[in-house]
Order: structure tokens, then sequence, then C-alpha cells
């Protein structure tokens, strides 16, 4: 009679669905029974500035605490980093216009100092024979499109285009039919 039982499809529907729980969440078991090992960012880890009152403030004449606000002698992780990058404040709100020493070397070091004053034409140069060299074969040897006008690339004004093709299906000509509209850069 017991046998009967274990092979009955009630106690193998029994059996299986108490064992999806337990399938279906083994990627979480560790997690669930404490297994996982999970460090701290060490990028996330920020101090906390000491509590201490200031001299000659009385406990009575400190403001309320106001659960969850920030305390005001500490600065954001967005404030720290600024200030690592950029400075801190002098006593009249202006950050020091002189570099330090130690941004003077780095300066020389990496050659910013020693800028090409004429790189605006030497780019514009650079960009005039990269268009040169990537126009169409015809073009070169029929000596067309040499303007100005000529640009690598246009922008279709996608409103009047969708209208334009809206009229053309209204009036049952093809798609291809009329002046396509391009924004004028």
């Amino acid at each position: 009679m017991r046998q009967s039982q274990k092979n009955s499809p009630v106690f193998v529907l029994a059996l299986c669905a108490s064992l999806v729980p337990l399938l279906c969440g083994c990627s979480n078991v560790r997690n669930t029974l404490g297994l996982n090992k999970d460090a701290p960012d060490e990028f996330a880890v920020v101090r906390r500035a000491p509590l201490e009152i200031p001299p000659g403030l009385t406990a009575a004449a400190l403001p309320p605490p106001r659960p969850g606000m920030q305390r005001p002698q500490e600065s954001t992780p967005s404030e720290e980093a600024r200030e690592a990058l950029i400075g801190s404040e002098d006593s009249e709100g202006s950050f020091s216009k002189e570099p330090s020493a130690s941004e003077d070397l780095l300066l020389q070091k990496t050659h910013a100092t020693d800028t090409d004053p004429a790189i605006r034409r030497t780019i514009d140069q650079e960009t005039a024979e990269l268009k040169d060299r990537n126009k169409p074969v015809i073009k070169k040897l029929t000596g067309l499109g040499n303007s100005d006008e000529d640009s690598s690339a246009t922008v279709v004004d996608a409103k009047k285009e969708y209208e334009r093709l809206k009229k053309n299906e209204a009036a049952g000509k093809p798609a291809t039919e009329g002046e396509t509209p391009y924004i004028d850069e």
C-alpha cells in the first residue's frame, strides 16, 4: 500500500511543486543563507567627520537634529571631488587663479603650453584636403563640385518630407516625384 502512494500522480505532483521553488531559487540560495561575501565598494566609502561641539556653543543652542538629513560639517562626495580637482574656495568665495608649482610642472611635462597659434588654419586646411580626397572620381576628373556649397552631407527636413510624401500619396503620385526638402546648415 505504501509503495502505491509514492507512485501516485498526486505524490509526484506534490514533490515537483515543492522542488520547483528550490530549483528556481538556486542562484539566490547563497545570498539567502548569507554565504556570499559582499565587499564594500572602495570608491563609495565615505569618511565621517568627527562629532564635536564647536567652542563657545552650548548644547542648548544647537539646532534640533533632523533625521535623514546630511550633517552640516560633511560635504558630499561630489563636492570633495570638485575640491580635489579644482581646489577649495578661499575666504572670498572664489578659487585661486594662480596655478600651483605642481600644476605648472604638469603643464610643462605634457607640453600643454606649446600650443600652435595657427591650429584653426591647420585644421581647416586638413579638412579641405580630406574633402577633396573623398570626392568621387568623376567629380575629380570633370572638375565639378569644387564649390563650398557642395557639402559632404545633407540633412532632410523630416516634417516637410513627411508632408510631401502625404501629398504625393493623396494625389496618387509616386514617392520619388517632387523635390526633397533639406535643412540649410
